[in-house]
């Protein structure tokens, strides 16, 4: 005889279901296993979302996607989101249905998970950014050792930063933002000063130590106080000035007791920082009107713009000598290919860790920006001096220690003067 026995698991009061897509015991969970409006292949609860939303971002930095969300991912969340704002969710389980209780176990639970997560993200965008920044630098010095002539390389370097950002924005990796003639004719100035930056202090590697050059390039807080003051871009407040007195006196110590001292050198650098201050302070007038471009897609733009300037006056400068200096490269190198891919290394990193650079102002505060950009000028001064073995002598470090001191205080002065964003500090 075959014996049926019904064991009720709980009390449910049945009622005719409206959009019911799922079965009453998909709906009838414990709500410690999650939110129970969603299928369990979907999304199990808000916190794997915002996992998944968190290694996006995270991981973004090094390969080019945009900081903010673009994936099928997170437009499915939106979406959801939209859904419970309205009280409605695809199941046709109306989102009030959930106990106060459990929405502010929720909100704990998902504060208690993000701030983690934003540790732990903010250490892998500075860990990337040191690491690009040193690698560059490295790579960019051995290049210039065997073949000097820094107008080629700063050329092909935003070459490789061109061709970069097309392949993001045919693949889709990253939105490519709407061209028009005015968004490029308020990018000429930008990019002709951007131009200007990143050639001098390209000349001023070629002449002088790593490290040296960094020390003076320290020195561009000066040069953005002085020249917002008389453009009347900004007014500083007397401790702002005050902060610029140990940079001056760092760099100045440190110009006259360098061992690689050079007057090309020195000066590549200085009109390098002139240079960047001068794109920083006329995007902020002539890009106002394009604030939805963001900081990847802007930098993308400047690039390919760079490059037509750039390119065609270093043919001139030095072009006749490429062939001379690409043989004697090739013979002191011995192989080829470890002579092509130091450039191509140096190519690639310096796109890598200036856009690195401009997606961490969308995610971080002014003066964690400052002071992270302080900080890594000190790992690239020691890097470089370390792998390079130059020569440096007492008063030198502490010139340079004083120099980047000076940017620290700079760093400081300013983040008490406004909360907005410190366009000043984005250069290299």
């Amino acid at each position: 005889m075959l014996t049926l026995n019904l064991v009720p698991c709980s009390n449910v009061t049945l009622s005719k279901p409206t959009r019911h897509q799922y079965s009453i015991n998909a709906l009838h969970r414990p709500q410690n296993q999650g939110n129970s409006l969603f299928p369990r292949g979907l999304f199990n609860n808000k916190h794997k979302s915002l996992a998944i939303s968190s290694l996006c971002r995270i991981h973004g930095y090094p390969f080019g996607f945009s900081a903010k969300p673009s994936s099928p991912i997170h437009d499915t969340s939106g979406k959801i989101s939209s859904f419970d704002a309205r009280g409605e969710h695809p199941s046709g389980v109306g989102a009030n249905s959930r106990s106060w209780v459990a929405k502010a176990a929720d909100f704990e639970g998902e504060s208690a998970v993000s701030k983690p997560n934003k540790t732990l993200q903010l250490g892998i965008v500075f860990g990337m950014w040191y690491f690009q920044n040193i690698v560059f630098n490295i790579f960019n010095k051995k290049v210039l050792n065997l073949f000097p002539f820094p107008w080629l390389l700063a050329s092909f370097q935003l070459f490789v930063g061109s061709v970069w950002m097309f392949i993001l924005w045919s693949f889709k990796l990253q939105q490519c933002p709407k061209i028009s003639k005015p968004f490029i004719v308020a990018l000429l100035g930008p990019a002709l000063f951007h131009t200007i930056g990143h050639i001098s202090a390209c000349v001023s590697f070629s002449k002088v130590a790593v490290s040296f050059t960094h020390v003076i390039k320290s020195s561009e807080p000066v040069f953005s106080v002085i020249f917002s003051t008389i453009l009347g871009d900004n007014t500083y407040p007397l401790s702002v000035w005050l902060s610029i007195l140990p940079i001056v006196l760092g760099c100045s110590l440190a110009a006259v007791t360098e061992v690689s001292f050079n007057p090309q050198g020195l000066w590549g650098a200085l009109i390098s920082n002139v240079g960047f201050v001068l794109r920083n302070i006329y995007s902020k007038r002539s890009l106002e009107s394009f604030k939805e471009v963001n900081g990847l897609n802007l930098y993308g733009w400047i690039s390919i713009i760079s490059l037509l300037y750039l390119f065609p006056v270093a043919i001139f400068v030095e072009g006749a000598q490429w062939v001379e200096g690409y043989h004697r490269a090739i013979q002191a190198v011995g192989k080829p290919t470890t002579f092509y891919i130091w450039v191509m290394l140096s190519g690639v990193f310096y796109h890598l860790y200036n856009q690195s650079s401009y997606q961490a102002l969308d995610d971080i505060s002014p003066l964690t920006f400052s002071v992270g950009n302080t900080m890594k000028r000190v790992v690239v001064i020691v890097a470089t001096v370390l792998v390079f073995r130059n020569p440096v002598k007492p008063l030198n470090a502490l010139g340079s220690a004083i120099a980047i001191f000076g940017t620290f205080l700079y760093s400081q002065a300013t983040s008490k003067k406004s909360p907005k964003k410190i366009e000043g500090e984005k250069s290299s």
